[in-house]
């Protein structure tokens, strides 16, 4: 069973940064992308940054400037380095990875439990 999980979560002051961390367990072939969600209470989840296997990368624009992905291939890792963090970015982050386990199965979307984010002075 494939597995993601998240790690790096904390409480920060306005201005400081954390580093996320994604790692999978499991079966895996072949990862079509990886990315990162997050969800704060009474809100909907909303995408952060996704990196598409091939080259392609796309970061939300609230966060663009200030939080960077970096993917691991070889690994099945992917980090979320989160600058500058504001009040607003209170929230879970879920680890998220489109998966094929096995050649010739079926590619399917897998989350992590989260990790939580706190932006507080």
């Amino acid at each position: 069973q494939v597995q993601l999980v998240e790690s790096g979560g904390g409480l920060v002051q306005p201005g400081g940064s954390l580093r996320l961390s994604c790692i999978t367990h499991g079966n895996i072939f072949s990862i079509y992308s990886m990315g990162w969600y997050r969800q704060a209470p009474g809100s909907e989840r909303e995408q952060v940054a996704v990196d598409i296997t091939g080259g392609i990368t796309r970061v939300a624009d609230s966060v663009k400037d200030r939080f960077t992905i970096t993917r691991d291939n070889a690994k099945n890792t992917i980090d979320l380095q989160m600058n500058s963090l504001k009040p607003e970015d209170t929230a879970k982050y879920y680890c998220n990875a489109l998966i094929r386990t096995i050649q010739g199965g079926p590619v399917r979307n897998y989350w992590g439990q989260g990790t939580q984010v706190t932006v507080s002075a």
